[in-house]
């Protein structure tokens, strides 16, 4: 097994063929919601089209990632402001935590590690708590911007088609996105110590979602295979990402992953 130390690795980046990364910003600057604009052939004659992109940074090449450092903190100043959280010591890793993996088999630790967050007394900090006392947030809106990509070019499709139930909008606000957390109908995946992470939602009036699970095993346990397979399920559409490792170092790696992933 390599020597896991002192991990020297890059993943895969770069721009989708024939696509771009574009962004739409909301009511404040620092709500910037990714899309991909993809160029048809030229025989088609038809403009780009724009679609919904779970890529995150890697495929902007205005954007240069350092695995060692972690994407930037997009959502930390939304979580700051709101001023229901605080800093506190988390604890030391245990030997335990990475399968009592040592010496030349222990992965080293996340480099730029942060001081975790919880809630302040008596504080609830979720989603659906915000929701229920009738709070918009900027994960709301965000959600919103996101979810209406080319939603008038689908509501044409279906147009007259079976609902089964569902109350699909002919176009999402973010109140639609609170109304619908707040019944219960639907979840922003948001843990506050998760600041990298780009909003998106799951509930039956909102577009499909793809699950990829990744991990590493008792076989082998590489921290640049792990963290590039989790840029590949999102390079390909994988909206979350699931880590069932079952081997050592899960604590160490999944760090790495959780750091790098939008």
């Amino acid at each position: 097994m390599n020597n896991q130390n002192n991990p020297e690795f890059n993943v895969t980046t770069g721009p989708l063929p024939s696509s771009r990364k574009i962004h739409v910003t909301g009511s404040r600057p620092d709500i910037r919601v990714p899309m991909r604009e993809i160029d048809l052939h030229p025989s088609a004659d038809e403009p780009p089209i724009t679609v919904y992109d779970t890529s995150g940074p890697y495929t902007d090449p205005a954007v240069t990632t350092n695995i060692y450092e972690g994407l930037p903190r997009l959502r930390e100043a939304w979580v700051e402001e709101r001023g229901d959280t605080e800093r506190y010591q988390g604890r030391h890793v245990k030997p335990e935590d990475n399968s009592f993996a040592e010496g030349d088999r222990l992965v080293s630790e996340f480099p730029n590690l942060h001081q975790p967050r919880r809630s302040k007394s008596g504080e609830a900090v979720t989603q659906l708590a915000y929701a229920r006392r009738g709070i918009i947030t900027p994960e709301m809106e965000y959600i919103a911007i996101r979810e209406n990509i080319a939603r008038e070019e689908a509501a044409e499709a279906v147009s007259g088609g079976e609902s089964f139930g569902a109350s699909v909008p002919a176009f999402v606000t973010p109140e639609f996105v609170r109304d619908e957390i707040a019944r219960g109908r639907a979840i922003i995946p948001a843990n506050i110590n998760h600041p990298e992470a780009e909003p998106m939602i799951i509930g039956r009036n909102f577009l499909v979602k793809i699950n990829a699970n990744i991990g590493n095993s008792a076989i082998t346990s590489s921290v640049a295979e792990e963290v590039d397979k989790m840029v590949w399920s999102i390079r390909w559409g994988g909206d979350t990402v699931m880590d069932l490792s079952t081997g050592r170092n899960i604590h160490n790696i999944r760090e790495w992953i959780i750091r790098n992933s939008p």
